[in-house]
């Protein structure tokens, strides 16, 4: 891959619909195994140290990259101190909260509250922008929402085996971590581009856990993990936090922004089905419904995404 590659891709000539459609499939498939691969490494490592190791080890393959592609980090102060926050966001505090909440939840919840990221970042873009949401973005908000707080409270049956208050707690933390990272990585790559963003957060965040790393495992552990764990790690590090956002950045970049955004819909669903076949987690009525609600929520608030006039 070379720099041009990476520079021009969204500006390059629209591709067919299948490859379109392939990839944005790929992508959302990736991202909704990633409860479950999360689950399989918490299972053979403290969960800490997947957070941190996930991070890490993206951060290792993304320097290599950023040294090919030559992407320089935005020059403007703003955009650096976006660039950071991104950072902290997305590749610090996300992947170590929600590798913290797997450990204490199931992956079906984890995918589930996952799903409300939309949710999350319109709403603190909207802060941000001092702009009003439309009505239906509300309303569907609210619908998410109610099914969130219904899928964690997990009074009448909803909660599924392994899941804990204290887990579910920990990946709504997570998402509005990466939701703020999102935030501020779109405002920094008004200047840098997608990729330097990207790559660079994915670079300073290893670089800000890794004196962490020592503190929370040792050599041994790792050599006592088995193959199951350290795929998980590599599908964590090289296919969840690069690989599917190439795939992803790739397909808007080609298709239609809004026929292609709304493919992400799938995610949770990919994550539940994944999270019973592969782990063997039950999926109840009372969770299937909690799923119609929340996708369904997101849905609606899609439509009426954009700002109402003020």
């Amino acid at each position: 891959m070379s720099g041009g590659s990476i520079r021009t891709a969204a500006a390059a000539p629209a591709g067919g619909r299948p490859a379109v459609l392939g990839a944005a499939l790929l992508a959302v498939a990736f991202w909704g195994a990633t409860p479950v691969a999360t689950k399989l490494a918490v299972s053979g490592l403290d969960p800490l140290a997947v957070g941190l190791l996930r991070t890490l080890l993206a951060g290792l393959l993304a320097v290599p990259l950023l040294a090919l592609a030559r992407l320089a980090p935005p020059r403007a102060p703003a955009g650096r101190a976006l660039l950071a926050v991104s950072a902290l966001g997305g590749f610090v505090l996300f992947p170590v909260l929600f590798s913290l909440g797997l450990g204490r939840t199931s992956a079906a919840h984890g995918a589930l509250i996952l799903a409300v990221l939309p949710i999350f970042t319109g709403l603190i873009a909207a802060a941000l922008e001092r702009r009003r949401p439309r009505a239906r973005w509300w309303l569907g908000a609210g619908l998410a929402a109610a099914g969130t707080v219904w899928l964690v409270a997990g009074r009448f049956g909803l909660a599924a085996p392994g899941a804990s208050l204290t887990g579910d707690l920990l990946v709504i933390a997570s998402a509005l971590a990466a939701s703020t990272g999102y935030v501020a990585g779109a405002r920094a790559a008004r200047g840098a581009g997608t990729w330097a963003v990207t790559f660079w957060g994915l670079a300073l965040g290893g670089l800000v856990l890794l004196p962490a790393l020592p503190l929370v495992l040792e050599a041994e552990q790792l050599l006592q993990a088995d193959g199951g764990v350290w795929l998980s790690l590599l599908y964590l590090a090289g296919v969840s936090s690069i690989l599917a956002y190439a795939a992803w950045y790739w397909a808007l970049g080609q298709g239609d922004m809004g026929r292609t955004g709304t493919i992400q819909f799938a995610q949770p669903v990919v994550g539940l089905v994944l999270a019973a076949l592969i782990l063997g987690e039950a999926l109840t009525w009372p969770l299937l419904l909690a799923a119609v609600v929340i996708i369904g929520g997101v849905a609606l608030a899609q439509g009426g995404a954009r700002p109402a006039e003020n």
